[in-house]
């Protein structure tokens, strides 16, 4: 209940999560048949980049910022394009910069068959994705625990979908609360496509939750990580992961092309990089 992701919104863990997430919604779209999404932990909807707070750790550009501004082979701007299109111009010194968090990427991708299920703990952040999100009757936002909500909500009635699970890992038991409760969903709604970021502060990270999906015996998995510093004394965070259950069949390949130049982009030296497992 106290993280605010205002200080860290628009950075270079955001732009990761968030470029994946639009292929996999580009994805659920190309067949006509409706898909559900599911946001466990969905924040306001919307971040002002010019807000003292996020101006206060500057964190957006070296993300965001960084991403806009840089040259990339045409193939990868391609896949980027569905992403960079809906954050839209970012220019600092003229007026608010707005950044989209997960529910308004997926508000602008959903088409009118398309559900959307946002929960957010935070009263007050509930209120301001309920502004945020306006009059759309594709999408509900509860103020509800949002590993509560992975039990309450699941399975959806359409077959096809995305589970997004981004917990701010301040509590020291998030880590096994999203473990267990992803392999609890499964066993309810085995076909959905569930994403699972992560904070990656060391080579290890992420090692423990993938061995509990693989002990619980949920197979179809991908495991994609970018790291953009070398290891830190301090246990800094040096990258992040999305744990992809269900992938779609075109994100590996995806992946390969979109995570090196991420890596050049918003990577701070040699030491950045990326791996899919």
């Amino acid at each position: 209940m106290n993280y605010r992701h205002i200080f860290h919104a628009g950075n270079f863990a955001d732009v990761f999560k968030h470029v994946l997430l639009v292929r996999m919604l580009v994805h659920l779209a190309q067949k006509a048949a409706a898909f559900r999404y599911l946001d466990t932990h969905a924040g306001t909807g919307l971040y002002d980049l010019s807000a003292e707070a996020a101006q206060r750790t500057g964190e957006w550009r070296e993300g965001i910022g960084s991403l806009q501004a840089a040259d990339m082979p045409a193939d990868c701007r391609a896949l980027l394009a569905p992403y960079l299109e809906l954050v839209g111009p970012i220019n600092p010194g003229e007026g608010r910069m707005l950044y989209p968090g997960s529910p308004v990427l997926a508000q602008g991708l959903a088409r009118p068959q398309d559900r959307m299920t946002l929960c957010e703990l935070h009263p007050e952040d509930v209120q301001t994705l309920r502004s945020t999100l306006g009059r759309d009757s594709r999408a509900k936002a509860l103020e509800i625990d949002g590993f509560t909500a992975l039990n309450a909500f699941l399975p959806p009635k359409e077959r096809r979908g995305l589970v997004l699970v981004d917990p701010p890992f301040e509590a020291g038991d998030d880590m096994q609360r999203v473990a267990q409760g992803v392999v609890r969903a499964h066993a309810k709604w085995a076909g959905g496509i569930y994403a699972i970021w992560y904070p990656v502060k060391d080579v290890d990270s992420g090692d423990w939750l993938a061995r509990q999906f693989a002990e619980a015996g949920i197979e179809r998995r991908l495991r994609i990580e970018l790291r953009v510093a070398g290891q830190s004394a301090e246990n800094r965070l040096i990258g992040c992961g999305l744990l992809v259950i269900n992938p779609p069949f075109t994100l590996a390949a995806q992946c390969q092309i979109i995570l090196p130049e991420l890596a050049r982009i918003l990577g701070k030296g040699h030491e950045a990089g990326w791996r899919i497992k």
